[in-house]
């Protein structure tokens, strides 16, 4: 039978007593609370993912990695009510990696023969078959930002601002160009 040790005895350091650590243990989003964001939060978040990737399971990837990232640091997330706006953040810069590391994959694999069709022709035209996540696609990136998460993400423009650490002018401004632009990759495909 394994004998199992007893937890080991934490000693304070000088000069901070018990209750100062107790403090520090309980500041910062709880547990229980990350855990009600997620049940709440998680489908939302993942269409936040699927607008900004192409892909479904960089999509599932890429919340889950939020996900464990806000739980490791959610200490440091003082305002619990917080918590969603850096979960966010969190996944527009994880898709952001994501999109990076796609692009240099793409550039380092060598060109296909014009003739042959590739394995993921089939898939991404599955995929492109909704004409408004295409047309997205075509946006910039900043302004294909601020539309998902101003109107998929219902944030106002200020939420917005705060998300992608912008001004709220150009939040109207990417959000303007990305309409029209939106408008003009929509009535081409028509």
């Amino acid at each position: 039978m394994p004998v199992i040790a007893p937890w080991p005895v934490v000693q304070s350091p000088p000069g901070r007593d018990r209750s100062d650590a107790d403090d520090a243990t309980s500041a910062g989003t709880t547990v229980d609370h990350l855990t009600e964001t997620y049940r709440a939060h998680y489908r939302s978040l993942l269409g936040l993912a699927a607008l900004l990737l192409d892909d479904t399971a960089s999509c599932e990837d890429v919340v889950q990695e939020a996900f464990i990232r806000v739980h490791s640091a959610r200490k440091r997330v003082r305002e619990p009510e917080k918590t969603l706006a850096y979960l966010r953040q969190t996944v527009v810069n994880l898709s952001r990696s994501a999109l990076r590391r796609r692009i240099l994959g793409l550039r380092l694999l060598s060109k296909p023969m014009p003739d042959m069709a590739s394995a993921e022709e089939g898939a991404y035209a599955i995929l492109e078959r909704d004409e408004l996540k295409a047309a997205l696609r075509t946006l910039q990136r900043r302004q294909r930002e601020v539309l998902v998460l101003r109107y998929f993400a219902d944030m106002t423009e200020a939420q917005v601002a705060e998300t992608l650490g912008i001004s709220i002018g150009s939040v109207k401004a990417y959000g303007s160009r990305g309409i029209a632009a939106l408008r003009v990759a929509m009535e081409a495909t028509a």
